[in-house]
C-alpha cells in the first residue's frame, strides 16, 4: 500500500493489522473488525442516501450491509489530499454464496425477500431526487433492446458469407424475437396499469454481492440501488441459479417459495417475473456483442453460449409454463 493510502487510513478512528488487495480495493483486518476502503467517484448526495438507507438494514439480526464508515472528522468519505475520495466500509470475510448448494440459495433467497421487505419501509426523502436514483422503465429498455435484435439480425442477413456464429444468430432468431416482443409487450401492460408501486432495490443482485456468514448473510454494494420493481432484484438471482442448474422446476419453486414465505407476490409482481424471464437476455447479450465488437472474429465460448441456450430452452420453457 502507497504512502497516499497510508495517510487516508490515518483519518479513521482504527488500528490496521493486516491489508490486501480484493474486489477492486482494499480489504483491511482492524482492531475495529474487517473493513473495505475503495475509491468514491459518485456524487456526496449519492452517498448520504445509500449510508442513511443501508442503516434500516441494522434491524435485522440475520441480513448485513456494508455499512459505511465514518472519519474521525465525522464524515462520509475521506480525500487523498489530490482531490480522489474515498470510503471506508465495514465488511465481511466470508465467501460468496455457492450456487451448487440448495441450502445456501434457499437462505440467500430468504434473504433477498428479508432485504426487500425492509427496503418498502424506507420513508423517501425530497432531497434524495437523484438521476441514479430512477432507472429506465423495464419495457422501455426491452423495446430498445429489441430494435438493437432487430438492427443486427438485419445486418447478419445482408452477407453473403456467414460463420458459424452468424448462423448460429439467424438459427434462433424467430424464435428469441418472438418472445422478446411478447416480454417487453406484456411489462409495458403492466406498468401501464399502473399496478406496480416503485420500491427501492438492490439493482445488481447475483451471486457475487451474498456473502455466506455464521448465522447471518450479508448483501453487499448498493451502488446501484435506485427506484423500480423489486422483483428484478429476484429475477437477475434466480436467472444465474437456474442456467446453472438447466432450469430445474424442482429448484426454481425452492427459490420463489423461499421468497414468497417472507414477501407474497402479487399477481402483477408474478406477470412481470414471468415477463423478466420470457426475455431471452443471454441471446440479446450475444447480439449485442457481436454488434458492436470486431465482427470479423467471435470466440469460439460465445458459440457454445448460444449452443447451450439451444439445449436449455425446452427446460426454459418448462420453467416459464410453471410460474406463468
Amino acid at each position: 500500500m502507497t504512502e497516499r493510502y497510508t495517510e487516508v487510513l490515518e483519518l479513521y478512528d482504527m488500528k490496521v493489522l493486516g491489508i490486501r488487495r480484493g474486489r477492486g480495493a482494499w480489504i483491511l483486518d482492524t482492531d475495529q473488525g474487517c473493513r473495505l476502503l475503495k475509491e468514491y467517484r459518485g456524487t456526496i448526495r449519492r452517498l448520504e442516501f445509500e449510508s442513511e438507507v443501508l442503516k434500516v438494514l441494522e434491524e435485522c439480526s440475520g441480513l448485513k450491509a456494508d455499512q459505511y464508515v465514518k472519519t474521525k472528522e465525522d464524515a462520509l468519505f475521506s480525500d487523498a489530499g489530490d482531490g480522489t475520495r474515498f470510503v471506508l466500509k465495514e465488511w465481511f470475510g466470508d465467501r460468496e454464496c455457492n450456487l451448487k448448494e440448495y441450502s445456501e440459495i434457499r437462505s440467500a433467497v430468504t434473504r433477498i425477500g428479508m432485504l426487500h421487505q425492509l427496503l418498502r419501509r424506507v420513508e423517501m426523502k425530497a432531497d434524495w431526487n437523484l438521476g441514479s436514483m430512477v432507472a429506465r422503465p423495464l419495457a422501455e429498455e426491452m423495446a430498445r433492446h429489441n430494435r438493437e435484435m432487430k438492427r443486427a439480425r438485419n445486418f447478419i442477413s445482408g452477407k453473403r458469407s456467414k460463420s458459424e456464429f452468424e448462423l448460429w444468430i439467424i438459427g434462433g432468431h424467430s424464435m428469441f424475437f418472438e418472445q422478446a416482443l411478447e416480454a417487453a409487450a406484456g411489462l409495458e401492460e403492466i406498468e401501464k396499469s399502473g399496478g406496480l408501486d416503485p420500491f427501492l432495490l438492490h439493482g445488481d443482485l447475483d451471486q457475487h454481492h451474498v456473502l455466506m456468514g455464521n448465522h447471518y448473510v450479508a448483501i453487499v454494494e448498493y451502488n446501484r440501488m435506485h427506484l423500480g420493481l423489486q422483483t428484478e432484484d429476484l429475477y437477475r438471482f434466480m436467472r444465474k441459479v437456474m442456467e446453472k442448474h438447466n432450469w430445474n422446476l424442482r429448484l426454481g419453486s425452492m427459490m420463489l417459495d423461499a421468497y414468497e414465505r417472507i414477501l407474497p407476490m402479487s399477481e402483477q409482481e408474478r406477470k412481470a417475473l414471468y415477463c423478466l424471464f420470457l426475455y431471452p437476455e443471454k441471446y440479446w447479450k450475444q447480439l449485442n456483442y457481436y454488434y458492436n465488437a470486431n465482427k470479423a472474429w467471435i470466440p469460439a465460448r460465445n458459440i457454445d453460449k448460444l449452443r447451450a441456450l439451444k439445449e436449455q430452452e425446452a427446460s426454459r420453457q418448462a420453467f416459464l409454463r410453471e410460474i406463468k
